[in-house]
């Protein structure tokens, strides 16, 4: 009796210690399957909030405002431009209207063509001109001073001008004659403004 209760103890025994080393051993694996956490790993977040960026929105910069030179395409549309803006200050002063000239010219040019409309009108002297076309036009100068553009072009037209007085005398030109003009204008504008517009700041001189 004694010794079939000593091998049933040690039975026992072994029974655990084979348990212990077969749990030890699926540890293992378990281990080299998943493997450790090193400290490296990435963290996540439950509460990650998605950070927002504000947009610099830059201004909008016309090439042309930092241009010393007018050239190729740029230049022949300007000229397109500048002939059509000649051909009505012309025929606009003629006429006396001072609707059309203010939206081509500077203030002070404005001034200037409104005196001498006043003037013709207080003299009561007509004046009846007929554009017959442009012969030629050149860009002489174009600079940046400051803020603003200037551009000096050279007018080659021809016109049939007449002027007469308050009864109905020629007093200038001839209604049968086209008169060659050569005018050198400056026009102006602001090298930051959006608008396409020059405007007539001086007439030159030669």
């Amino acid at each position: 009796m004694y010794i079939c209760k000593t091998m049933s103890n040690n039975f026992g025994y072994i029974d655990i210690i084979l348990l212990a080393m077969i749990a030890g051993f699926i540890i293992l694996r378990l281990r080299n399957i998943l493997g450790r956490k090193t400290g490296h790993e990435s963290k996540i977040y439950t509460d990650f909030n998605e950070k927002r960026f504000e947009t610099i929105n830059k201004k909008n910069i016309n090439v042309n405002e930092a241009r010393d030179t007018l050239e190729g395409q740029d230049k022949k549309e300007f000229l397109k431009g500048a002939e059509i803006a000649y051909e009505t200050i012309i025929t606009s002063f003629a006429k006396g209207d001072k609707q059309k000239l203010e939206d081509l010219l500077t203030k002070q040019m404005s001034n200037n063509f409104y005196e001498a409309i006043e003037e013709r009108n207080r003299l009561k002297i007509s004046s009846d001109l007929t554009f017959i076309g442009i012969k030629q036009s050149n860009l002489e100068k174009f600079e940046k001073v400051k803020t603003n553009l200037f551009a000096t072009v050279k007018f080659v037209s021809e016109i049939i001008s007449v002027k007469k007085d308050a009864n109905n005398k020629i007093i200038e030109g001839n209604p049968d004659r086209i008169k060659t003009v050569t005018d050198h204008w400056k026009f102006t504008k602001n090298a930051s403004s959006k608008s396409p517009n020059w405007y007539l700041t001086e007439i030159i001189s030669k």
